[in-house]
């Protein structure tokens, strides 16, 4: 198997990863034929797939245009994958030039291509550092040198706290991240749940079971578990919702319903 120009050293390009498969999802040329089966085979039983990661890439904007709009100059995106089009940095400085933007990933294709797409700009970096591992992520030399811990942050948690299972507490992680904050500060996230899903819970089951086959196992929450991860924060209106239902800028009605999936919310601390 030929390894593409952009793709690290040492990957095994045999085995899927969900970052790659969520490029393949939205598009993106940045992916193997591995990550593509898996997607395929996903989608087979929740074809809706790629339109629920628009939807999150769609809240994203939304919220970092929110969060600039509040005040915030200062974003922290863990779990950012591969960078597609719309990215945070580009909403954030094109809404408030200067804005500063650390990217979090472990996946080393995604840490690769992000600093290719970052060259030259002074007020982003990427980090390759685990979500659960909180102090070693904030004592990074990008965290250190871009965001200033003494001011509001808005900490972005899209698309990713569904990949951590129980037993590794993602609560214990997003507490202490929240912990290190400044008042003021934001949380803006997504979660995927079974609640929503225009499908029997057995078709999405087999979605969340191919997940399961690649050892990056998908926990569907439910909104009372999604809500717990907001613990400290006010919630901004409209409050937990359907991804397609915060602060739309597409009618509902014209929406696809797999836009519906599972559960976005932006919170902010006093």
């Amino acid at each position: 198997m030929e390894r593409p120009a952009w793709a690290p050293r040492g990957i095994d390009m045999t085995v899927p990863s969900v970052s790659r498969m969520y490029d393949f999802y939205l598009g993106g040329s940045h992916n193997f034929e591995a990550d593509r089966e898996a997607a395929r085979k996903a989608m087979e039983f929740m074809p809706g797939l790629p339109k629920i990661m628009q939807a999150n890439r769609a809240f994203l904007r939304r919220a970092v245009r929110c969060a600039v709009d509040e005040g915030i100059t200062q974003f922290l995106d863990i779990g950012s994958g591969i960078p597609t089009f719309g990215n945070v940095h580009e909403v954030a400085q094109r809404a408030r030039p200067g804005a500063r933007v650390v990217y979090v990933d472990h996946d080393p294709v995604a840490v690769a291509h992000s600093q290719a797409v970052l060259a030259g700009n002074a007020d982003a970096d990427v980090v390759a550092a685990d979500l659960l591992k909180p102090r070693d992520l904030l004592a990074s030399s990008a965290v250190e040198r871009l965001i200033d811990l003494n001011r509001p942050v808005a900490l972005l948690l899209v698309a990713i706290l569904h990949f951590v299972e129980d037993a590794d507490d993602p609560y214990a992680a997003v507490a202490e991240l929240s912990a290190a904050l400044a008042p003021g500060s934001m949380l803006v996230l997504t979660h995927a749940s079974y609640e929503g899903i225009p499908l029997p819970p057995e078709r999405a089951r087999g979605a969340a079971d191919v997940y399961k086959d690649i050892r990056n196992p998908l926990i569907m929450r439910s909104r009372d578990d999604v809500a717990r991860f907001f613990e400290g924060y006010d919630m901004v209106e409209p409050g937990l919702v359907p991804m397609a239902l915060w602060r739309p800028e597409v009618a509902p009605e014209d929406e696809d319903p797999y836009a519906f999936s599972g559960f976005a919310g932006v919170g902010r601390t006093a």
